[in-house]
């Protein structure tokens, strides 16, 4: 019995990657992710003795930009888009500055506040969107794409597979439909299932936790069905290479843990080494991440939301032609078994 099970276990290469790689994915994430110390946060320095002060600052204060003409408003407008994590405004004698910090970005805000408070006075912190950096004011905005990528990429698949192993798909081969048609027509449910606890979680965690929605609930749509598309899509895929509803939750989980830990919701990308933090950018959920988050904290304008919302697109187009691509092979009916002559010897007929 022993042996059958190890002759077993070698055949099901899905579950020897979840004994073997997931442990090791797992121990590379948590060694050099695992870390809540930003040692550098982007500042920009504004006002008449700008350039003494910035010559002043040390870690985590890492000077961007300096300029001399810049106005609490300006400050304010970077810190909404993201561009600075801290704006340094200093005044006419450079011995009492204050200094705004994006409280969106708690790891961050945390250093450079801290970093404030050590100057005894010359720096006095102004945070913003957060001001008591409560925990879930920037944890809800990541429970929504955490809640829509585990319903989008799990449900998705084990439906699939469980309608494969049924029969159903075999059926829909025979149908005047094409596989995009098919592909639609099996993710609009969980799509609005999503869809629905999207809303939920929002008001909810609204209500609850005091969080605020400062920003346009338009450009959170907008994300969140780009979003929603691509993990669809992966849901979609996982399905098309499972063989049972266990090996597509196996893929399932592999494709999420990872992005849950170096999506940003847990540890900090800034904390991170620079190899794992890049492949971080890889997962669609650091990119909604960052709309949810900037859309209810900050109230980012839809331009500085470009670059995350470009990138969800284009991921949404690649994951969803390849479920179609995929799914039209699988859809493709099988071609009849040629079946053998039966040869007549001569003079057998009369």
């Amino acid at each position: 019995m022993i042996l059958k099970e190890f002759l077993e276990l070698r055949r099901d290469k899905r579950t020897m990657a979840m004994i073997i790689v997931l442990p090791l994915v797992l121990l590379v994430i948590f060694g050099y992710a695992a870390n809540f110390q930003v040692n550098d946060v982007p500042t920009r320095v504004y006002g008449p003795t700008a350039q003494a002060v910035a010559a002043q600052l040390k870690a985590p204060f890492d000077v961007k930009e300096v300029d001399p003409s810049g106005t609490r408003e300006e400050a304010t407008d970077a810190l909404r888009a993201q561009d600075a994590g801290a704006v340094v405004l200093t005044d006419e004698t450079g011995k009492s500055s204050t200094v705004l910090i994006d409280g969106s970005s708690q790891f961050s805000a945390q250093a450079a506040s801290s970093a404030a408070l050590a100057t005894g006075g010359a720096l006095k912190p102004d945070i913003l969107f957060n001001p008591d950096l409560k925990t879930s004011w920037v944890m809800v905005p990541a429970l929504i794409g955490m809640i829509m990528a585990f319903i989008g990429t799990i449900v998705t698949a084990i439906g699939l597979v469980r309608e494969r192993q049924a029969g159903t798909l075999e059926q829909l081969a025979v149908m005047p439909f094409k596989a995009s048609d098919v592909i639609v027509g099996k993710i609009a449910p969980y799509f609005v299932l999503a869809a629905v606890d999207m809303v939920l979680v929002t008001v909810l965690g609204c209500l609850l936790f005091g969080v605020p929605f400062a920003g346009n609930i338009l450009v959170l749509a907008l994300g969140a069905v780009l979003f929603l598309f691509t993990v669809l899509g992966i849901g979609v895929l996982i399905s098309s290479v499972s063989q049972n509803q266990g090996q597509a939750m196996q893929m399932a989980l592999l494709t999420l843990m990872p992005q849950i830990l170096l999506s940003g919701m847990i540890f900090p990308l800034a904390a991170m080494a620079a190899g794992v933090r890049w492949i971080g950018y890889i997962f669609p959920l650091t990119y909604f991440n960052m709309i949810s988050n900037g859309v209810m904290l900050r109230d980012a304008p839809l331009n500085s939301l470009a670059l995350p919302l470009g990138v969800l697109a284009g991921m949404s187009i690649l994951v969803f032609s390849a479920a179609v691509l995929r799914f039209r092979r699988d859809l493709a009916p099988a071609a009849p078994k040629p079946t053998a002559r039966k040869t007549v010897p001569a003079g057998s007929v009369r």
